[in-house]
């Protein structure tokens, strides 16, 4: 009975929020009118296109431009490979567990953009533009209050951070401390560089990411060459850049220099998505820049500590599968595990990812549909992205299955690496379908504000699947195969809990007033 009432209920509601038209003609020299201006377009798609099409439009590039953010990490391994022998080896092993520690603090900022993208959403939904800038800029000041902090912890806790949590060993743990100091040190600009990427996307721009990350991406290949090769040797098709570091002085820094490289080249990437943030979106002028303003700050706050809280529970989950790996199967001597789930691991980041990228998708479809008070098209926003990110996973997984090994290859050729990560894809790869179902519901939850819902069933599955049996592995000695069997166990948890939860829509009915 109830649902014969639901839809005339939304109509009534959309012609309550529509904005009331005026004889006089609107400014259109204020920023909040430019912005209107700008936005229109795309919103109007998001709120009455045909939805399977909008949604594949909008979502491929973000989930391509998501995917683009590992491949920083990607070029960084393959010109440390370059290295050569037990150096490279050490190096490999070692980006892979600093890489774990430093996902945590930017898991952390991007819980914050998450909660700022669902206001923002919701609020270009009603129309409220005055909100959508007020809200954009005070986001812009917590992020970099967060920022320092985790600036600090990376520079003044590197080492215990990499030894006393990690369990990392020999030359893995010396040349991981230099590394992870480094880039958390300068984690202020992956915190802003996909803050404002967040915010673009929530307000209908999903292509313009993409450019810009093909930028930084092209400085920091240029950089890491320099840098970590310095004037010493290098691989044939590296040669170029030994004369340039000579010409500028730059010594060899090998490991510590891709993560430098990794930072200039994002400082790179931050110049133009700021120009476009200030002259195509109209915000950030001078109007906006007020001085902290503490409540809408902790409604950001309120909305986003339970994401970044989310995502911080994925990473112990994972550092937990590499803490035990670490302990079960490497030694002082032997670090081939080490390095060959710092490869897999990369892989796995990519596809957490490109399902990131669906998910940005699903929260802005959500957001924006419920701000007009579309909730069956809010939900089934959902549902499409998920569908589409599904299927890029299987895709994803048979190309591991097929490729993995030359993957593999390209950075380390040790038979015993190889074998390790083989053994690893083999038995993971086909869960990546599930966790992207549960990445991507999980986002569209978080999009309509409903943060807390999406990080209790996080915290179930860690609770109750992953935990247990990672804890029996360590406890019986279990062997690597059963090890990979219980990550793809929780995986599989993932996608059964978030359908079951997402199908009940309790989610819709959340406020972010």
């Amino acid at each position: 009975m109830s649902h014969m009432f639901r839809e005339p209920h939304e109509q009534q509601a959309r012609r309550i929020m529509r904005p009331k038209l005026s004889s006089e003609p609107p400014d259109r020299s204020s920023p909040s009118s430019v912005l209107a201006a700008r936005v229109a377009p795309a919103s109007q798609r998001i709120l009455s296109g045909p939805l399977a099409l909008e949604i594949a439009r909008f979502g491929v590039p973000l989930a391509l431009g998501m995917g683009l953010q590992t491949s920083f990490n990607l070029v960084d391994a393959y010109i440390i490979s370059g290295l050569g022998g037990a150096k490279a080896s050490a190096a490999l092993g070692a980006i892979g567990v600093a890489d774990l520690i430093g996902a945590v603090g930017t898991i952390l900022s991007y819980g914050l953009s998450i909660a700022t993208s669902a206001i923002i959403s919701r609020k270009q939904g009603e129309g409220d533009m005055d909100g959508v800038r007020r809200i954009a800029w005070q986001s812009v000041l917590l992020l970099i209050g967060v920022s320092a902090i985790v600036s600090a912890f990376g520079i003044f806790g590197a080492e215990a951070l990499m030894v006393g949590l990690a369990g990392a060993k020999g030359e893995v743990a010396r040349v991981g401390t230099q590394f992870l100091r480094v880039m958390m040190g300068g984690s202020f600009t992956i915190f802003l560089l996909l803050h404002l990427i967040t915010i673009q996307r929530a307000l209908g721009s999903s292509k313009t990411p993409i450019l810009l990350l093909l930028i930084a991406n092209v400085a920091n290949l240029l950089l890491a060459v320099v840098f970590v090769y310095g004037p010493g040797p290098a691989p044939e098709m590296f040669a170029w850049g030994p004369p340039m570091a000579e010409a500028l002085g730059i010594p060899r820094l090998e490991l510590v220099g891709a993560a430098w490289a990794t930072v200039i080249a994002r400082c790179i990437g931050l110049i133009p998505i700021f120009y476009i943030s200030f002259r195509r979106f109209g915000l950030f002028g001078s109007e906006d820049r007020l001085p902290p303003n503490w409540s809408q700050m902790r409604r950001i706050w309120d909305i986003g500590w339970p994401t970044s809280s989310q995502l911080v529970v994925r990473v112990f989950a994972i550092f937990v599968v590499v803490a035990v790996a670490q302990r079960l199967y490497t030694t002082a001597d032997d670090q081939s595990m080490s390095t060959a789930l710092g490869l897999v691991l990369r892989l796995e980041t990519m596809a957490l990812y490109v399902g990131l990228g669906w998910g940005s998708a699903a929260q802005t479809f959500v957001g924006q549909n419920l701000g007009a008070v579309q909730r069956s098209r809010a939900k089934q926003s959902g549902w499409y992205a998920t569908l589409y990110n599904a299927i890029m996973m299987a895709a994803f997984a048979l190309a591991c299955w097929v490729w993995g090994r030359q993957f593999v290859m390209l950075f380390d050729a040790t038979p015993s690496v190889i074998e390790d990560s083989m053994q690893y894809l083999g038995i993971v790869a086909p869960g990546y379908v599930g966790l992207g179902i549960g990445i991507v519901l999980g986002s569209a939850i978080q999009g309509a504000g409903a943060t807390r819902q999406s990080l209790r069933l996080d915290v179930l599955v860690i609770a109750f699947v992953q935990i247990p049996l990672c804890a029996a592995a360590y406890v019986m000695r279990w062997d690597a195969s059963s090890l990979w069997a219980a990550v793809f166990a929780t995986y599989i948890a993932f996608a059964l809990i978030y359908i079951a939860s997402y199908r009940q829509g309790t989610f819709l009915r959340h406020s972010i007033e």
